[in-house]
């Protein structure tokens, strides 16, 4: 079985047995196609079964010098599952893995925008064009209800309970949640719904998608954020903004105005506190106002 054979074995567990997302097994993969390329290029023929740590460290270092710390540390985890993986059926009985260190890496803390910032872009959208209506309440979901991108882009009309006030939204790994969603964010997404959506010669398949594009097809990734990086040029937000930058809006915003960590979490579908944790960016000011309202010796 040559490494071709072992990375489609690897990406069928991870698909079907880890549940992870087309993104994750895409970078897994381009992981390893990388090291059977660094083989190859240094006529070493040797299986996943036999090689060594030694070999893998060359990889590594060589890597190491195209790629910043956190891609280093991303594929040596995707290594290390890897051989976990052919450990688990039995190829080898040791991972070469287990004495590599992935780089240290700090904890970097994403931009977020101001609620004047989130509004001005809202109100820069033309409602004017076909896809206005659309757009502003894609905009008004990211940041109402901290979606990511791939959950928004899959999020169904039968997965909407405006009813009980919540979506049901399905995150990494097929993991669902219900994330409660305001009326606000509601009724612009009932007006896209049911003004604008029946209009588009929807392809079969896509009935139930709630955002669809001109073509009557699932919106991509890459469009949305297009969406959001037009918008900011247009309100001349001289800031390096994506969708995700919504996302994390969305959590500071709760955060400052009282909202606990354990129900960020929850909402945001992280499986760690500590993944809220980093992800939540408190800014000086907004601690200074923490120091003087709480504590003891604030005069």
């Amino acid at each position: 079985m040559n490494w071709n054979s072992y990375i489609k074995s690897f990406q069928s567990y991870l698909k079907i047995e880890r549940g992870l997302s087309k993104n994750t097994v895409a970078n897994y993969t381009f992981d390893l196609e990388r090291l059977t390329k660094f083989l190859l290029e240094n006529g070493m023929s040797i299986s996943p079964e036999k090689i060594s740590e030694e070999i893998i460290q060359q990889f590594i270092y060589s890597v190491s010098k195209e790629v910043n710390a956190r891609s280093q540390a991303r594929i040596i985890s995707g290594l290390r599952s890897f051989f976990s993986y052919l450990i688990f059926e039995d190829y080898r009985s040791d991972n070469p893995m287990e004495l590599i260190e992935a780089p240290k890496i700090g904890r970097k803390l994403p931009d977020t925008l101001s609620v004047e910032d989130i509004d001005n872009l809202i109100a820069a959208i033309d409602l004017s064009k076909p896809e206005g209506e659309r757009n502003k309440a894609i905009l008004e979901t990211l940041y109402g209800c901290g979606l990511r991108v791939s959950e928004l882009i899959t999020l169904k009309i039968s997965d909407l309970f405006f009813d009980e006030d919540f979506i049901k939204i399905t995150g990494k790994g097929n993991k669902q949640r219900f994330v409660p969603i305001a009326q606000s964010t509601q009724k612009y997404i009932e007006l896209y719904k049911n003004a604008v959506r029946p209009h588009l010669n929807i392809v079969k398949g896509f009935e139930d998608t709630l955002f669809l594009n001109r073509r009557g097809k699932q919106l991509t990734r890459a469009m949305i954020f297009t969406i959001v990086k037009e918008l900011a040029i247009k309100i001349n937000l001289f800031k390096t903004i994506s969708p995700h930058t919504l996302r994390h809006s969305f959590a500071t915003h709760l955060l400052e105005n009282g909202a606990d960590l354990r129900s960020i979490q929850m909402m945001l579908g992280h499986e760690s506190i500590t993944t809220t944790e980093i992800y939540v960016h408190l800014d000086r000011k907004h601690l200074t106002q923490i120091i003087n309202k709480f504590h003891p010796r604030k005069m």
